[in-house]
């Protein structure tokens, strides 16, 4: 996303609903002399479309079907790939380069802060919706084994969007900025993903009630890719009636309907037998399918009236309670943070320092030494940092704190030429729970290059 941004991909760009991190980026990386990014320009201009979620879908899709940085390798091969990639393949190499040249590195790590704070929005509600989901599905674990369902916050992507992906056992949902969170497309998300491989499964029974489905040949609000894949279309109906049930929102299944969702009507009407006995969805999924009255549906759907136009996307209004203002020394600390990733180290080390002065809880001390010490690790000062991240490691600091503490230990490790030293801290913070991927992937990198 920084790239394109930098690149000239300007969607949406000045709207209101957009995070400061996006402007923010595109302007430091204005300042920075970037061989590559010619070479961007042309081919974000190339790739241009008219409607912007489909401008956005297409990086999306291959942000997801390749590996992390530096060389972003393909995941799959071939015709593994898919299609709306293939034909961005020639990003790639240009990415390589642009990391590097670009120093994205940097830039991610002064974004953490930014970043977990969006998703710390997202925590609680998002954690409620999927507890909502399994009680209802009676689900005992996230999905089926091997499979992952994950949530990505896109903040330097264009506001009020929201994509979906299906990637052999990856099922993801990305969402960028808006006024609103996104939890009834992230519950609508999860509940496909743990529906989907059932209509999979009973994919033969479902078969025989194919010509039912001929009846979405006629609904122009539903989405093309819908009208000609009946095993999805079986799953997103039966999602819209679940969500009418959980929402406690009856008229949904008739509006559903009109959209095309042309088994929403009998999943609503047999979603109360499945309440009042006792097997999970996974168990009971059959009886349902099986369930189906071919002679009722073909007369229920030979009088709907279809609408012609898609309806507006459904959000559900989540506001997430706006966190209390910082105070005294969590004030001072967030301040000092904030210098610190603008490089202002004298003010931020004399706020760090303030920080000792006003608080005599451990954690937040951690947090201040912390500071201190990779203050005097960008000031060529090892033994000095070495001796405060040190510090850090006996006041009880937080678990992000503790796990990078124990990578840039690691690294200075390195700097003096103690492999060994260096391979211990990296492991130990690998044990670290509760540490950032980010911290994960540091400490990761740093094992292997001790262990060469």
């Amino acid at each position: 996303m920084a790239a394109i941004n930098a690149a000239g991909y300007d969607a949406d760009l000045d709207s209101p609903n957009n995070h400061p991190i996006r402007k923010e980026i595109r302007q430091e990386l204005a300042k920075r002399n970037i061989p590559s990014l010619e070479a961007l320009k042309s081919f974000v201009a190339k790739h241009h479309r008219a409607n912007p979620t489909a401008e956005l879908s297409q990086y999306i899709s291959f942000a997801l079907s390749v590996g992390p940085p530096p060389n972003f390798e393909f995941k799959e091969k071939g015709a593994d790939i898919p299609p709306d990639v293939s034909e961005l393949s020639d990003l790639q190499p240009l990415l390589v380069r642009f990391y590097k040249e670009a120093n994205i590195e940097d830039l991610w790590k002064r974004a953490q802060r930014a970043i977990d704070q969006a998703i710390e929005r997202y925590h609680d509600p998002v954690s409620e919706a999927v507890l909502q989901c399994n009680l209802y599905l009676r689900q005992q674990t996230s999905g089926f084994s091997g499979r992952r369902f994950q949530i990505y916050i896109e903040l330097q992507a264009p506001p009020n969007q929201i994509q979906t992906r299906s990637y052999g056992n990856e099922f993801t949902v990305v969402v960028t900025p808006s006024p609103d969170l996104r939890i009834f497309d992230i519950r609508h998300g999860y509940l496909t993903y743990l529906l989907d491989p059932l209509a999979t499964k009973y994919q033969e029974a479902i078969a025989r009630k194919k010509p039912i489905f001929d009846h979405a040949q006629r609904a122009e609000a539903l989405p093309e890719h819908l009208r000609f894949d009946y095993l999805l279309l079986t799953t997103e109906s039966l999602v819209k009636a679940i969500e009418a049930r959980l929402d406690k929102q009856p008229a949904f299944v008739q509006q559903s309907l009109k959209q095309g969702y042309i088994l929403t009507p009998y999943f609503a009407e047999a979603l109360p037998v499945y309440e009042k006995q006792e097997a999970a969805m996974v168990v009971y999924y059959r009886d349902l399918i099986y369930g189906i009255d071919m002679a009722k549906e073909e007369a229920r759907l030979g009088n709907v009236e279809f609408d012609s136009k898609p309806l507006p996307a459904h959000t559900l209004a989540v506001t997430a309670p706006a966190p209390p203002p910082l105070t005294g020394a969590a004030k001072t600390l967030d301040e000092a943070e904030q210098l610190y990733s603008q490089r202002d180290l004298d003010k931020a080390k004399n706020l760090y320092l303030q920080v000792l002065q006003q608080t005599d809880q451990k954690p937040v001390h951690a947090a201040a030494y912390y500071g201190l010490a990779r203050i005097a690790a960008l000031q060529k000062d090892p033994e000095t940092s070495e001796r405060l991240f040190q510090k850090v490691l006996e006041l009880e600091p937080e678990a992000p704190v503790k796990a990078w503490t124990l990578v840039y230990l690691g690294r200075l490790s390195i700097a003096a030429g103690d492999n060994n030293a260096a391979g211990k801290y990296f492991s130990d913070a690998l044990q670290v729970t509760g540490a950032s991927d980010m911290a994960r992937k540091a400490a990761q990198q740093g094992v292997a290059q001790t262990s060469k």
